[in-house]
């Protein structure tokens, strides 16, 4: 099956549907969502106009970081189904239109893992380096200061070898080698067996953590003027330290040209997740550039904040991109299974969500969407009793970790748990959540719901939208605007992103108002634009 099977170019501007398995649909009745249960739902993703599905975890797994530590690559944990049902899925979105993305951690795996359990095993086996080992310091301490994105240092002591491993993320969580020619290897055959296996492309877990400094290298401190919570809670110490030699290892583009090579034999694509809050956007210039690497990669620029995000951040943000990833291709989204969900996040009235949508929809670049925004979903509040996410655990009650973004996906207003399952689910479904169920939106033609379904068509009528330059930014008094122009179509857009109305007059030219299903506010005669709060005005030269 390897030959270019797709438009190789299917992904620019695409917008991806974020499905996080455990929480979408169960279809056995205990209480855990699964494979299954996406095929039940499928013909409802398609129906809201996405061009793809992005499936978090469903690997074999001990669960301790919910499918994110894999012990086998190439194999359905029983709790999400069995192959045969992955490939239903595969088989039931094509026929629906909707490209397939799978989730690979391919920078660590559990310690359960085979691979672990023989590299820990001794010295000089095989797969002895397959894992990032080092020896104590003279004093039996660890080898740097390096910390774990989770708490606590990011090396564990192994009595067998006496030697430290490496884990950027859970003690259980330990990193693979990608300085091993043999590692690298095997993870490229990991990617195959799912490209065989019908799939459209990954995601690329934590894609700047693959590699580390082989020195060991100690990271500089990082000044507290400089410190922001992107990447982890503030309360976290990993904010103090400026991590250059942990992760972000210039040779990791090699690997990435390495997988290229292979997607491009099954016309398949990537987006890499970019964990770093000092060169998130510099990294994502580096991954994406040219053709011979990922072909999208996104940041935490639009997944942080505890405000609206104003109009100067965003013309912040595309500057830089322009700066430093003019030739990239990223990939923007607000919310998703690591991040308080951005209705609660932001604090969003309905017109604020709306057109925060509609600009997403503008920007260049791809777009991923999680489950349940399109609903309007408020964060879950979780109590520590119910709270199952280890790094809440950790940090709690400072920082109350990603289960309230995580809760069952809510079908039925008045269904037996939502919708969900017939068994108590792994996580309570919230109750605030109900009155904005998938069947109570479907009948209220003022749901949030059937915004993201004229905006998500919208976007796909246009290929400046989907494709184009983005230029002619401006902002004035909450008043963000820019073009969006590609050969033979050219848009303009304004955006209030405040609670005051603005006014603006818009340039010389044949405009005309496009937009106005989902609320696209026309100019006066006089060529002025009068747009209230948090509304928007979009217009097609003709």
């Amino acid at each position: 099956m390897n030959i270019l099977r797709k438009e190789a170019d299917w992904w620019r501007g695409a917008v991806i549907y974020q499905i996080y398995p455990r929480s979408y649909q169960d279809s056995n009745g205990d209480g855990v969502g699964d494979l299954l249960g996406i095929v039940r739902r499928l013909p409802y993703v398609a129906s809201l106009g996405v061009d793809a599905i992005w499936i978090s975890p469903f690997f074999t797994s001990p669960m301790k970081d919910f499918g994110y530590d894999v012990a086998d690559y190439c194999d359905v944990d029983p709790m999400f189904g069995t192959l045969a049902d992955f490939d239903q899925v595969i088989a039931t979105a094509h026929a629906l239109g909707l490209k397939v993305m799978i989730d690979l951690v391919l920078s660590h795996t559990s310690d359960q893992h085979p691979w672990f359990r023989e590299s820990a095993a001794g010295r000089t086996g095989e797969k002895a380096d397959w894992y990032v080992w080092a020896d104590p310091k003279p004093d039996g301490t660890a080898p740097n200061n390096w910390l774990s994105i989770f708490g606590g240092p990011a090396w564990q002591w192994n009595a067998r070898r006496e030697q430290y491993y490496l884990h950027n993320f859970l003690v259980s969580q330990p990193d693979l080698n990608f300085h091993c020619p043999a590692v690298q290897q095997e993870l490229l055959n990991v990617a195959q067996f799912w490209l065989e296996r019908g799939v459209d492309g990954f995601r690329l877990d934590t894609i700047n953590f693959y590699m580390h400094d082989e020195a060991l290298r100690d990271n500089p401190a990082l000044p507290p003027e400089e410190r922001n919570d992107q990447t982890a809670p503030k309360v976290n110490p990993y904010n103090h330290q400026r991590h250059i030699y942990d992760k972000n290892h210039p040779q990791n583009i090699e690997f990435l040209r390495k997988l290229r090579t292979l997607m491009n034999g099954y016309g398949a694509a990537a987006v890499g997740e970019i964990g770093d809050s000092q060169r998130g956007l510099e990294i994502l210039g580096e991954y994406t550039s040219g053709e011979d690497k990922m072909q999208m990669s996104y940041a935490f620029e639009f997944l942080s904040g505890h405000a609206p995000l104003p109009a100067a951040y965003f013309k912040e943000v595309s500057d830089k991109v322009a700066e430093v990833a003019a030739e990239g291709w990223p990939c923007w989204a607000y919310s998703n299974h690591d991040v308080v969900r951005h209705i609660s996040r932001w604090e969003l009235s309905a017109a604020a969500a709306r057109v925060y949508l509609t600009l997403l929809m503008c920007l260049r670049g791809s777009v991923c969407l999680y489950q349940g925004e399109e609903l309007g979903l408020p964060e879950a509040e979780i109590t520590f009793e119910d709270l199952q996410d280890p790094y809440g655990r950790e940090f709690w009650p400072e920082f109350k970790g990603r289960d309230g973004c995580r809760t069952p996906m809510v079908w039925e207003k008045d269904g037996v748990y939502g919708g969900f399952s017939n068994a108590k689910p792994w996580l309570p479904v919230s109750s605030a959540q109900l009155n904005l169920a998938v069947d109570v939106a479907e009948h209220d033609p003022g749901a949030l719901l059937h915004h993201y379904r004229r905006v998500i068509a919208f976007r796909k009528l246009h290929k400046a939208l989907r494709a184009g330059a983005l230029t002619d930014l401006h902002v004035h008094d909450g008043l963000l605007s820019f073009r969006r122009v590609d050969e033979g179509e050219e848009i303009l857009c304004f955006f209030n992103l405040s609670d005051h109305p603005v006014n603006a007059t818009v340039p010389a030219g044949n405009w005309v108002t496009i937009g106005g299903e989902f609320g696209s506010i026309r100019p006066a005669a006089d060529h002025s634009l009068h747009l209230g709060p948090w509304q928007a005005s979009l217009l097609l030269l003709d």
